[in-house]
């Protein structure tokens, strides 16, 4: 299998997101490199990179890892359950970026590539994978411009693949048990492989490489805006849902769980500081009820204008 292409490249991606973070925050990330044990269920080495209490972001971190076990956790095959039982090799990059200041929105990317090894047939290899965008106080130009970077990276490969993604991304994003989104969405695949080893690695490169310039530009916009506890408040009560989804639904995490993973990378996604309160509404006409009633719903994002309105012939 071609998986040492796959290797190097996450393993560059991760640097020049850490470099590029590094320069955007101030303080230095720490670097926390790990091989597993021979005696550990899982085999293979990985490293992390965090920020904690930084210029930029309260916590951050992004994650390489390149693991082979035994058997595919549940996790993994449910919607391959033939492939139920085989042993496995798999590798990605994953961050999540808690930023301090509540106008910059938190952030979450990862790239991955599985490949079952069920005995005695050939290996199947599949990608996943994306990046979604989770705001506190919502801005029509930066959900446009985080949309439309995704679709930009994706529109080389196959002009249906940002609509059939951002759906998928709304679809999967969604906490059923309160009944909302998570944030905004973005664009998010699994269990891809449709384009072949070689096309489908290179939409995994241009979702990794739309990452920086994706996001970057939002920071730069909202870094400097003041703020007080009013916010603050607000962004750690919305932080909550993020500690849900992630515990509750993501695929990832729970892969990472149930297959002995390292506990400290798995939930390095956690944000710092959090609260919940029961049976809490945002006041009408407050900023923190229009993140609710303007963004916490599917949009056409990449079809807005420049006025934040959506221009013709969107949805």
């Amino acid at each position: 299998m071609q998986t040492q292409a796959v290797r190097d490249y996450l393993l560059g991606l991760q640097h020049r997101i850490i470099s590029a973070l590094q320069a955007a925050d101030g303080k230095d990330f720490v670097t926390d490199t790990w091989v597993r044990a021979p005696q550990e269920r899982l085999q293979g080495d990985g490293r992390s990179q965090l920020v904690e209490e930084g210029g930029l972001l309260e916590r951050g971190g992004c994650n390489f890892s390149h693991v082979t076990g035994p058997q595919l956790p549940p996790s993994a095959t449910q919607h391959r359950p033939e492939l139920a039982g085989a042993p496995f090799e798999a590798m990605g990059v994953s961050l999540v970026l808690h930023p301090r200041n509540p106008y910059v929105p938190t952030v979450h990317m990862n790239v991955r590539m599985f490949a079952a090894l069920p005995e005695g047939r050939p290996p199947v290899v599949w990608f996943g994978g994306g990046m979604d965008l989770t705001p506190y106080y919502g801005f029509e130009a930066d959900a446009q411009h985080f949309h439309q970077t995704c679709r930009d990276a994706l529109a080389p490969l196959g002009a249906g693949l940002y609509p059939r993604f951002k759906s998928w991304c709304d679809e999967y994003f969604f906490l059923k048990h309160r009944n909302e989104p998570r944030g905004i969405g973005g664009v998010f695949f699994d269990d891809f492989a449709e384009l072949g080893f070689e096309q489908s690695f290179a939409m995994l490169r241009a979702v990794g490489d739309a990452f920086l310039p994706a996001y970057l530009p939002l920071v730069e916009r909202r870094r400097a805006l003041p703020y007080g506890e009013r916010e603050r408040d607000f962004q750690a009560y919305r932080r909550g849902r993020y500690v849900e989804f992630n515990l509750v639904y993501d695929r990832g995490t729970l892969f990472g769980l149930q297959s002995g993973g390292r506990t400290e990378s798995i939930l390095m996604s956690m944000p710092p500081v959090v609260k919940w309160r029961y049976n809490w509404q945002p006041e009408p006409g407050t900023p923190e009820a229009r993140l609710y009633s303007d963004f916490l719903r599917p949009r056409d994002w990449a079809g807005l204008d420049s006025s934040g309105a959506n221009g013709a012939g969107s949805a």
